[in-house]
């Protein structure tokens, strides 16, 4: 997995074992944990132990990687604080439910770029989504710079952070929500697809797309109508295409 390039800001970033171990143990939401390849201790176990307890994603990557984010001694660890505190994806249902909604959901498959991270939250913030649902690895860090491209929308809009995003996907089928995968490769054009009943709306990676897996449980795999030569658009562009569609079936 790819370790997504970007400058921290100071207040993201914690340094050193027993800082980190000290942030976890008092509740702080941790984004993401780095750790120096090679580097063993009895302490940085017990950091990985934790971690795993905790279900907060690690990864090990060089020292160099490290020393280019501070100059300080990390002691081989370095770890992200989340700038947003991670919503149940049970309860943001369950409230869509009860108010007499439609839910919508927003997947999403492996966006890495905090850009379009940012992007796609203020216009999922916009078009009235309930909960974007990113995985706990291989996805974009919501740190400070995040919420500045979403414009505050990710102080408003719930984001959930699970473990397995396949498993996420039956229990939204589960719950009643129509899966629609959004891809270039699909049959169908969104603007004749239904989305005014609960809808999982799911996009993918920047690099290749929603994974096949994905793509074999959807209910629907709907495409944009393009003219040009080029048929495949910025994923922040298309997300916000199909959530305009889906509001305006909602508001007529």
């Amino acid at each position: 997995m790819a370790f997504q390039q970007f400058k921290p800001e100071k207040k993201d970033v914690i340094f050193g074992i027993h800082p980190i171990i000290e942030a976890i143990e008092a509740g702080k939401e941790i984004e993401r944990i780095l750790l120096q390849k090679d580097h063993q201790s009895p302490q940085l176990k017990e950091l990985l132990g934790l971690a795993a307890t905790r279900h907060i994603p690690y990864q090990k990557v060089p020292v160099e990687k490290l020393d280019g984010i501070t100059k300080k001694n990390h002691q081989g660890a370095i770890c992200f604080i989340s700038a947003i505190t991670y919503a149940s994806l049970d309860h943001v249902l369950q409230a869509a439910f009860e108010s007499g909604k439609a839910p919508v959901v927003m997947v999403l498959d492996r966006i890495t770029d905090v850009r379009n991270f940012g992007a796609i939250a203020r216009t999922a913030e916009c078009c009235g989504v309930d909960a974007i649902v990113v995985p706990t690895r291989g996805s974009a860090q919501i740190t400070g710079d995040a919420i500045k491209t979403s414009a505050g929308a990710l102080n408003h809009i719930p984001v959930c952070r699970e473990e397995n995003l396949k498993n996420v996907l039956t229990y939204l089928k589960e719950c009643g929500l129509q899966l629609v995968s959004c891809t270039e490769k699909g049959k169908e054009s969104v603007h004749k697809f239904d989305f005014t009943t609960p809808v999982a709306i799911l996009f993918g990676s920047e690099e290749d797309g929603i994974s096949d897996e994905y793509l074999k449980k959807s209910d629907a795999i709907l495409k944009i109508p393009t003219v040009g030569k080029i048929n495949s658009l910025n994923v922040s562009v298309a997300a916000g295409m199909v959530l305009y569609e889906m509001l305006r079936q909602r508001t007529v």
